[in-house]
């Protein structure tokens, strides 16, 4: 949860705002008290939005749809306005996680929560369907898992069985990965009931496996696979598999009903006989029924909570202990007049989410906020629309808004990312790099015709310094007209700035930053917020395992952890001996050397141990040092280091001969040597007047290009900080130096074989060889 803003509404309808849950490109969701006590979570949409007949009328139907389902395992509508000054909904709340964060935190269900998993939604679906409804988006984001069950939320594209209005040919509406086969193929009038089965048998091979049934990577190869290709049922237990390719069957005639996935996974559950805890419904104060109670007598797990793993019900428990401490209605004090927060200065006002509503009682103001951090309730509408021909865009994008008049040319609006940056500190090398990157990216972005914004550069210097970065940070988020920030630069400023940049929703696209994706504190909000798009430091022990396996007859390498890089040498060695242990044949020898450590100490043991590989973590003056000591001691083997020694002042610290033939491992490319990036290359040297872009700056200008091309899918305007998070995570986009996708199964945004490389150093200048897998083998 997050504390409210000045510019929140303290009351929406009838029901007391307490909190922020999360915000996304469509509207805000909060945390509230109706008035007879129970939370609720109240979705209110945004003023953009609320102004389109078009959207307003989609929401009233999601509105209608929510109303119309009675399951104890669909969270039940509780109130709404559709037709307010800003429209609003407002259903239980379920201090539960989703689905999607209990795998990722948690790992896959076993087989007995998954059946009783699967029973449920089966139920809940059946129920949906009864009301003469398609859901048309079961995923992992759209089912909450509570102690006493699952929950099946969002009617955001549900839609009547025989209506057609957003699947028009041609359209695919829903989440690629869990969605149908004539969902894939935009076969609107085709989706029936059986779609939202084949979409359970993707959640449910999900919830056990931990991966998507048809693959992950771009939207149109997921829906490729999802129309042409058998299922992946690889890890399913065997006793859910028959049912699951049921579900999957290609032709919906040849599906089984919700109702029959009900009474298989019913049947085959040991525990059938037991009863299932009733689903509690909070009070809806007369708005609305209460969804009946589960028949008397159905089947069902027993009481308690039993039917989930102990990490799960630990999760759960977490997630909901904030809410136990949040004030009841009449907790709250009179104190100010109408519509003024508690803690705010009454010149900063609010005003209601809802024209025309009944007031509050005089004077009620919200306590001051205690709250801590969760993931963001699905609650909003975030199912995305690809075209027949494979293009993701969002269903609800503002089309046709902001037209301009007839015989006038339409403005395009502006927005922004930022670049923090070392400009002038220890790491300024690379954080120019990264500057000059960006601002190529920018220019290209904006010099394509079509483009629905114009971006502008907000640039930053936080010298490497954590303090200075903070209030950087704090800037930054605060200019709503920023949507992305490429770095920063170091692994401490990083550390320093992720709450900040986590609080606020921003997308941090980390281009040089590897220490720090192992020693953020763990939250699962963190992750999603920071964007690395590059390898972490532990992956380079990989092509460094790889370059000392590929040495003809070597039997024993020296792994040295240089004390002066801080954490960084101890990871690197650690993967690497790791790697040679399970690969057998090359041993791993130990090796340290601390800041006042002796270099010829070092290279009088390297020759003592009788290895054939040294691989050394230090800096590029410390590198030079050992290499120099190196020669002198008369070691010829293989030498190794990493990107932290790639600078001008190793070849300049020892003479040619001891830097000769060095191979070092890196995240970044030369971009001067890959073909695809002959245009950028070309537009560095004519904007900078330079011989070759320097490391990183390539890196920097596919991450600033990745988070614009989401920013253009999201709509005209670029939408909110969250809805473009959203989208970075379901876009693909193919740079000059690697292909930026997120990966649900490793929670990674590029894989490390795809952009790890190796240079040589070789006649007094550095040689790039390629990517480590393809590069010859070292000599």
């Amino acid at each position: 949860m997050q504390p409210l803003r000045a510019t929140d509404p303290p009351w929406v309808g009838r029901h007391r705002v307490l909190h922020r849950l999360g915000a996304g490109g469509m509207g805000v969701v909060y945390l509230a008290r109706s008035p007879g006590g129970a939370l609720v979570a109240v979705k209110v949409v945004r003023a953009g939005y609320a102004d389109d007949p078009g959207f307003r009328a989609r929401f009233r139907r999601e509105v209608e749809m929510a109303g119309r389902v009675r399951s104890p395992w669909v969270v039940p509508l509780v109130d709404a306005d559709p037709d307010a000054a800003l429209p609003w909904l407002v259903t239980a709340f379920v201090p539960g996680p989703a689905l999607a964060d209990v795998v990722e935190e948690c790992g896959p269900l076993p087989p007995a929560p998954a059946r009783r998993l699967g029973a449920r939604l089966a139920e809940a679906l059946d129920a949906v369907h009864a009301a003469g409804l398609v859901h048309r988006d079961v995923k992992p984001g759209n089912v909450l898992i509570a102690h006493d069950g699952p929950r099946l939320i969002d009617f955001g594209i549900a839609r009547e069985a025989e209506d057609t209005a957003l699947t028009a040919t041609g359209m695919v509406v829903g989440s690629p990965g869990f969605l149908s086969p004539e969902q894939a193929r935009g076969s609107g009038g085709q989706i029936g009931p059986p779609s939202d089965v084949f979409s359970l048998g993707c959640l449910l091979a999900y919830a056990v496996t931990g991966v998507r049934p048809f693959g992950e990577g771009s939207p149109a190869g997921m829906l490729a696979r999802t129309v042409y290709d058998a299922p992946d049922l690889d890890g399913v237990p065997a006793g859910l598999t028959p049912l699951l390719r049921a579900c999957l069957e290609k032709e919906p005639q040849s599906r089984p009903t919700a109702a029959e996935v009900c009474r298989t996974l019913t049947a085959a559950d040991p525990r059938q006989g037991e009863a299932w805890p009733s689903a509690p419904h909070p009070p809806t104060d007369g708005t609305r029924p209460s969804p009946p109670e589960p028949a008397p007598g159905d089947a069902r797990p027993s009481a308690g909570g039993a039917w989930l793993p102990e990490p799960v019900m630990r999760l759960i428990a977490h997630r909901s202990a904030a809410v136990l401490a949040l004030p009841a209605v009449e907790a709250t004090q009179v104190s100010a007049g109408p519509g003024v927060a508690a803690g705010r200065p009454a010149s900063e006002g609010t005003v209601s989410a809802s024209a025309g509503t009944a007031s509050p009682p005089a004077g009620i103001t919200v306590p001051p906020a205690r709250y801590t951090r969760r993931r963001l309730l699905a609650l909003g509408s975030a199912a995305g629309v690809v075209s027949a021909g494979g293009t993701a865009a969002w269903w609800a994008a503002h089309r046709g808004r902001g037209a301009a008049s007839p015989g006038t040319a339409a403005k395009p609006p502006r927005l922004a990312i930022a670049v923090q940056a070392d400009l002038t500190g220890p790491r300024r090398a690379a954080g120019i790099a990264q500057r000059d990157g960006v601002l190529l990216a920018v220019d290209a972005f904006n010099s394509r015709a079509g483009q629905p914004f114009l971006l502008d550069l907000r640039i930053h210097d936080d010298a490497g310094e954590a303090e200075r970065a903070v209030a950087i940070a704090q800037q930054v988020a605060a200019d709503d007209r920023i949507r992305a920030v490429i770095g920063p630069t170091t692994d401490a400023c990083a550390t320093a700035v992720h709450r900040t940049y986590q609080d606020a929703q921003v997308p941090t696209l980390w281009v040089s930053v590897g220490e720090s994706t192992t020693e953020l504190p763990a939250s699962s909000v963190t992750t999603r917020e920071a964007v690395p798009t590059n390898p972490s430091d532990a992956s380079l022990a990989a092509p460094l395992v790889a370059c000392v396996n590929r040495l003809p007859g070597a039997r024993r390498a020296m792994l040295i952890d240089d004390r002066t890089e801080g954490t960084f040498g101890s990871v690197v060695c650690a993967y690497a001996a790791e790697g040679l242990r399970s690969a057998g044949t090359v041993a791993p020898v130990a090796g340290t050397l601390a800041a006042d450590g002796d270099f010829s100490a070092l290279a009088a043991r390297v020759t003592g141990s009788h290895v054939d590989a040294v691989v050394f973590t230090g800096g590029p003056e410390r590198t030079a040092r050992l290499a120099g000591a190196l020669r002198t001691a008369g070691y010829s083997g293989a030498r190794l280091a990493t990107q932290r020694a790639l600078d001008g002042a190793f070849l300049r610290g020892a003479d040619r001969l001891a830097t000769e033939g060095w191979l070092f491992a890196t995240v970044f490319t030369d971009p001067v040597a890959v073909s695809s990036a002959k245009p950028f290359v070309t537009a560095y040297r004519t904007r900078f007047r330079s011989a070759s872009p320097p490391w990183y700056a390539a890196e920097a200008y596919d991450a600033a290009l990745f988070a614009a091309t989401a920013m253009a899918a999201v709509g005209p305007g670029g939408a909110a900080r969250a809805a473009v998070l959203n989208r970075l995570r379901d876009t693909e986009y193919r740079g000059i130096t690697k292909t930026l996708r997120y990966s649900a199964a490793t929670t990674t945004y590029v894989r490390d074989e795809d952009a790890l490389y190796l240079f040589r150093s070789t006649n007094g200048r550095f040689r790039f060889l390629g990517p480590y897998r393809s590069a010859p083998p070292p000599g």
